[in-house]
């Protein structure tokens, strides 16, 4: 029996690393980001209009003459904004008055603002077919302010492209007033964030792979859920603001480490992953100092101390469970600042922001847990009585989930 466990380990490591390997090279042509949002504000008076329009710069990359910066790739930004973003009136695109201006939104964005004028006649309503061809699930986030009316927002995907603002020649008035995402709305919207974001399903499928019994699994995902939406709420209320592109690259590193773990719990716990992976820290935030990356210098640096006291925890320790909801909630205060970058963008009215927050929360929680309670029965019943199955999924998996989390970390950190 021991010799069948021993054969069974060495030759689950031997295929995590094969594994791991195969999925860091499948990865490498495969986009770093998996969630594309832009933003639109509209200042409506009358039958006139003031658009401006926001993206991010690396969502701008999903097209091939985006790939590389200059004047030819705002050109083709601005025709892009202006074909895709478009007010109608009786079904018609209004009249562009103004060319497409450059802005400068601040590092990593990309904005233009241009001027419409439709017709007397025809209810009015907002159309985006923006990014949906290369990216099918991305979101537009559109503000609107008309004739002196409460502002208000709306939430534009691929099943939803038009936004009615009016049924008749647009004169100001309750009965006008648009309506926009409602509470319901930002559940699903929530819903389908988590769901189709593959960077938070791997972490969250990273922990569940030795997950342990009922209660110990509830213990880690509880955990990671308080510190997300502390985050999640903190960034959306106004309280932080951190930037984008080191956050998306630390939820990558967040997901290398945990399936790192894994692997590591499965075999003898010496110290020479937790050693690696430490030195492989430092010497990303020397890089970081000298001005390489995205992330900043003192956060890698400070991970890479927690890299070697955590492991160290865990290897003197004989209930890793009672430490493991430790790093689900240091990393969900990570995951929650990316869950938070869909709204801040939005700029919600002081009075939308807490509905938004409350239904787009929920619909994250929703969604994951959905997501446990599917997989985890799934994972018992596969490896119930079967060490040999138990070893080959968690070393298997754990191999193809560290491969993404380095893909996605070093893509979004260096790219």
């Amino acid at each position: 029996m021991i010799g069948d466990a021993q054969s069974a380990s060495g030759i689950g490591r031997r295929a995590s690393g094969v594994a791991l390997l195969l999925t860091v090279l499948a990865a490498a042509p495969a986009q770093a980001h998996d969630r594309t949002n832009s933003y639109s504000s509209w200042d409506i008076h009358g039958r006139s209009a003031h658009v401006v329009a926001r993206m991010w710069e690396l969502d701008v990359t999903h097209f091939e003459w985006g790939l590389v910066p200059g004047p030819e790739r705002d050109r083709r930004l601005g025709e892009q904004l202006t074909q895709q973003l478009q007010l109608l009136a009786g079904g018609q695109p209004c009249s562009i008055n103004t060319p497409p201006r450059s802005l400068n939104p601040g590092p990593g964005r990309m904005a233009f603002e241009w001027d419409v004028t439709c017709p007397a006649d025809g209810a009015l309503a907002l159309r985006t077919g923006l990014l949906l061809d290369v990216a099918p699930s991305h979101l537009h986030f559109a503000r609107l302010r008309r004739d002196g009316q409460p502002e208000r927002e709306r939430v534009l995907s691929e099943s939803e492209r038009i936004w009615e603002l009016s049924d008749g020649a647009g004169a100001p008035g309750k009965g006008n007033a648009p309506q926009g995402t409602s509470l319901v709305g930002y559940i699903r919207l929530g819903i389908e964030h988590i769901l189709s974001g593959y960077d938070h399903l791997a972490f969250v499928l990273a922990l569940l792979l030795i997950g342990g019994s009922v209660a110990e699994v509830a213990q880690v995902v509880t955990g990671f859920t308080v510190a997300h939406s502390i985050t999640l709420g903190l960034t959306v209320l106004g309280y932080v603001r951190p930037d984008r592109a080191p956050i998306e690259a630390l939820i990558g590193l967040s997901i290398a480490v945990v399936a790192a773990e894994n692997l590591w719990l499965r075999g003898p716990r010496r110290r020479g992953i937790p050693i690696i992976v430490a030195l492989s820290l430092a010497g990303l935030a020397i890089a970081a100092a000298l001005g390489r990356g995205k992330v900043p210098s003192l956060t890698l640096a400070g991970l890479a101390l927690f890299t070697l006291c955590y492991f160290e925890l865990l290897r003197r320790t004989a209930r890793r469970h009672s430490l493991r909801w430790s790093v689900a909630f240091l990393f969900g205060l990570v995951h929650g600042f990316g869950f938070a970058s869909v709204l801040v963008e939005a700029g919600l009215a002081s009075d939308r922001i807490v509905p938004a927050l409350f239904g787009f929360n929920a619909g994250v929680e929703i969604g994951q847990l959905a997501v446990v309670s599917f997989i985890w029965p799934a994972l018992r019943v596969v490896t119930r009585g079967r060490e040999r199955a138990y070893h080959m999924v968690v070393d298997f998996g754990s191999a193809i989930i560290a491969g993404l989390g380095v893909f996605w970390f070093v893509a979004r950190t260096f790219g």
